[in-house]
């Protein structure tokens, strides 16, 4: 359990980056990982009053605000028929609705958890991070840096580019609402495709492949560009087997779907 000696409700963007700047400050948005740990604060910073929950959507792309839950992600009409469905798919297995009413995706993106669907999913598309202090960012640079306390600024947005990807998610898991053994999102975007996996139980990179119409050939190549590890849920040799399956499948669902 989290302690802390003193709570803030942050009243303005500027005054939770300045709050933020001392290490004994902890940011609070949903409250689920954060509180399963064993930790003492100064301060526990409240976002909730920011507005910064939000979906947008204009003809180039959509604006996600931090403290968006993942509820929000997996229900909204439009953000799932522009993008096949994949929001829908990467979050109906994370525990349960409860809590997928409570998590944000800005606490799953800036966690860059090794276990994350979101962060998964995200890295197929085109998709940049907005900070505070330093700005946009393009996601897949911000996922190569390691978590640190050193990290004091604040994640304001996600923003998805409209780039006409077609794209798929699938994972697999011991039980319904477990840990995912693997997680793969794949995108296509003409004759290029991005290949994103997660649950390694590393966390997730995305690499790309040029289009050589063999869907069985790209998938296992797909799979021996990752690095894999063993622990108790998968063993790193059945862990790249599934990468090569599900990379199959979600290859297979997006063609389908171009020829539907």
């Amino acid at each position: 359990m989290i302690q802390a000696r003193n709570y803030v409700k942050a009243e303005s963007i500027q005054q939770a980056y300045e709050l933020n700047q001392n290490r004994g400050t902890q940011i609070v948005a949903g409250m689920l990982w954060l509180k399963m740990g064993k930790r003492t604060k100064t301060t526990l910073l409240d976002l909730s009053g920011l507005e910064l929950s939000y979906i947008r959507e204009n003809e180039e792309e959509f604006s996600i605000g931090a403290m968006t839950t993942l509820r929000d992600l997996e229900t909204h009409p439009a953000l799932n028929e522009v993008f096949d469905g994949v929001f829908r798919e990467c979050t109906k297995h994370i525990v349960g609705v409860q809590f997928r009413n409570l998590a944000t995706i800005g606490g799953s993106v800036f966690g860059r958890f090794g276990f994350s669907d979101i962060l998964t999913c995200l890295l197929a598309l085109d998709t940049y991070v907005e900070f505070f202090h330093e700005g946009m960012v393009p996601l897949a640079e911000f996922a190569k840096r390691t978590p640190s306390v050193k990290e004091r600024d604040l994640l304001l947005r996600i923003v998805i580019k409209k780039d006409g990807r077609k794209a798929a998610y699938q994972s697999q898991r011991l039980t319904k609402t477990d840990f995912p053994q693997i997680a793969v999102c794949v995108a296509k975007k003409e004759e290029t495709w991005f290949v994103s996996v997660g649950a390694r139980p590393e966390r997730a990179e995305c690499i790309q492949l040029t289009d050589s119409g063999d869907v069985a050939a790209m998938a296992a190549k797909a799979a021996a560009s990752f690095s894999y590890r063993s622990n108790l849920r998968a063993s790193e040799e059945y862990r790249k087997a599934l990468t090569q399956v599900y990379g199959k499948r979600a290859m297979c669902q997006i063609l389908e779907g171009d020829q539907g």
